[in-house]
């Protein structure tokens, strides 16, 4: 595979981070945790970097996902039941990390009746009771569309709830196997409609093969279906079984679809060619409860 030269350098720093005395910390702790990270079950680039300052989106309800995505590096296999300790563990990690904003997801449960939704109220009241200050960002798989197991994700009171459209619906046959567009965008319009108060937030892979219509019709649909927050970032494939890129988007490419996002009414967007769902997620926050708060 042959890569940029922006995103070499941007990987190359991050994983100078990882010979830091706080990454090698921050690995002790989650091993002695037992618990798992999407930074390394995903392979993502940003790993060093958020392990130096301490940083890491934690990964409930195991590493092993019940769809086979052609783009996703989480292992494909028959999952364990869930961990009824997981969720006390995350909360106490969090803590003793002084982490102010956790974001936390897990693979696709399909083999469980709710999808993982108990699991994920769970983790998310374990984290205020482990300190009532923390925000609290699940994201969460499509639940089949179960619209009672995601009020119960709800009623637990995030702050944010996550669900990445991932593609365009175009490429969603060869992209997401398994998934359904509509499907996903029915959970964010949905979540808008049960809670108001609590933002809601999306995120795609560029490099897939869509087209600049296509992106731009699939974050108008994300708006119309009361999106807040949103990440864009380059697709990398994990192997070569993985779906190959098409095409490395230039960094003001995706600035160009930032400013774009803001002018169709995001209240805050993230792009860039190594931005993922959880990264700077407490600035994305932020930046939106500032932008409401001047309104």
């Amino acid at each position: 595979m042959t890569y940029p030269d922006w995103i070499l350098e941007e990987v190359k720093r991050s994983k100078a981070g990882l010979r830091d005395s706080s990454s090698r910390n921050t690995i002790g702790d989650l091993a002695n945790a037992r618990l798992h990270t999407v930074c390394d079950e995903a392979l993502c680039p940003n790993k060093g970097k958020c392990f130096s300052q301490g940083e890491a989106t934690f990964l409930i309800l195991g590493d092993i996902c019940t769809r086979s995505c052609r783009f996703c590096a989480v292992s494909k296999a028959t999952p364990e039941p869930p961990d009824a300790g997981e969720p006390r563990r995350v909360g106490e990690l969090s803590k003793k990390w002084k982490l102010n904003y956790v974001v936390f997801t897990s693979p696709t449960r399909d083999d469980l009746p709710d999808g993982g939704a108990a699991h994920f109220a769970e983790t998310v009241r374990e984290l205020r009771k482990a300190d009532p200050a923390i925000k609290t960002e699940p994201l969460i798989p499509d639940l089949k569309g179960d619209m009672k197991a995601l009020a119960t994700i709800l009623a637990s009171g995030p702050d944010v709830l996550g669900h990445n459209v991932e593609t365009v619906p175009a490429l969603y046959a060869k992209v997401r196997a398994g998934a359904d567009y509509k499907r996903s965008l029915g959970i964010i319009k949905a979540a808008r409609r049960m809670r108001p108060n609590i933002l809601t937030k999306s995120g795609l892979m560029l490099g897939l093969g869509e087209s600049e219509n296509e992106i731009d019709n699939a974050l108008a649909d994300l708006r119309e279906n009361g999106c807040d927050l949103l990440t864009l970032g380059q697709y990398l494939a994990p192997s070569r079984n993985h779906l190959p890129v098409e095409r490395y988007l230039a960094p003001e490419e995706f600035l160009f679809w930032e400013e774009r996002a803001e002018k169709l009414g995001f209240k805050a967007a993230l792009c860039g060619p190594l931005v993922r769902s959880s990264y700077r997620a407490g600035t994305l926050y932020r930046k939106a409860r500032r932008k409401m708060d001047s309104i």
